[in-house]
């Protein structure tokens, strides 16, 4: 890891790594997307050239298919496995009780099935990504293509009635035209700000016809590993009801991290 990094990737480099440590040999684990979990995927590349860890990756993503490809990571379906022991994955917010928002990189339905299917969904963070209440990032919804100038104005036309402090809806586009996920969908990003009731608003966006699946996360994440620029870390583990804070240190003559205990 080069020691030229920003504050952030540092952060997020440090998040990754650490995560690591919950993957044991003989795991099927579920490869996130986004730049933190491709930390994530290339320790874990590491570890299998290095250790000889052996486990098999299910990817959320075609991008996260082809890096772990290349990165000797041993690649398979969920249709294949069938179920995860862990999934690993970052997130654009989450909350003192682990609720998340996902899907700035585009790939939250595969997240979202992936993580349902896991024993364990831990989520990777540098410390920015921790909010009080959900809604500043936008909140994704994936919608499929057809009608879904009608589908966004039914999302608006709910909105109203729902507990968040704004309602502005946009296409997210990639340069002049539609974005399109792995699924041949549509993004539609809700502008919120505030969300005072995130259950509510995720069971009522997946009622509307068109919409396939928004980017709440309720009663999914187990843990959350939160990094830090200056190489601390902390792991809250949701399940046992444990906070553990640790160090790892940068090592900038070998540009790697060492771990030690405070």
């Amino acid at each position: 890891m080069s020691p030229e990094l920003s504050p952030i990737d540092r952060a997020k480099y440090i998040a990754a790594r650490r995560s690591c440590d919950f993957v044991e040999s003989g795991m099927r684990v579920g490869l996130g997307t986004g730049s933190t979990a491709a930390w994530m995927v290339r320790r874990l590349g590491e570890r299998i050239r290095d250790e000889g860890l052996e486990i098999v990756g299910v990817p959320t993503s075609t991008r996260t298919a082809d890096l772990a490809r290349q990165l000797g990571i041993p690649v398979s379906t969920l249709d294949e496995v069938k179920w995860l022991d862990i999934t690993i994955d970052g997130a654009d917010e989450f909350d003192e009780t682990l609720n998340l928002i996902k899907g700035g990189g585009g790939a939250l339905l595969q997240e979202k099935i992936v993580a349902t299917a896991s024993d364990r969904m831990v989520v990777i963070a540098d410390v920015e990504k921790e909010v009080r209440t959900l809604g500043a990032f936008p909140l994704p919804v994936e919608t499929i293509p057809f009608g879904w100038q009608t589908t966004k104005a039914l999302i608006e036309e709910t909105l109203v009635n729902m507990d968040v402090l704004n309602r502005e809806t946009t296409l997210r586009m990639n340069d002049d035209v539609p974005y399109v996920t792995d699924e041949g969908n549509y993004i539609i990003d809700l502008h919120l700000k505030r969300i005072g009731n995130a259950r509510q608003v995720a069971l009522v966006l997946n009622q509307i016809p068109g919409v396939v699946e928004n980017g709440l996360f309720i009663d999914i994440c187990d843990a959350v590993v939160i990094g830090r620029s200056d190489g601390s870390v902390e792991v809250r583990d949701l399940t046992a009801g444990t906070v553990a804070r640790e160090h790892l240190d940068v090592l900038d003559s070998d540009n790697i991290f060492a771990e030690k205990t405070d």
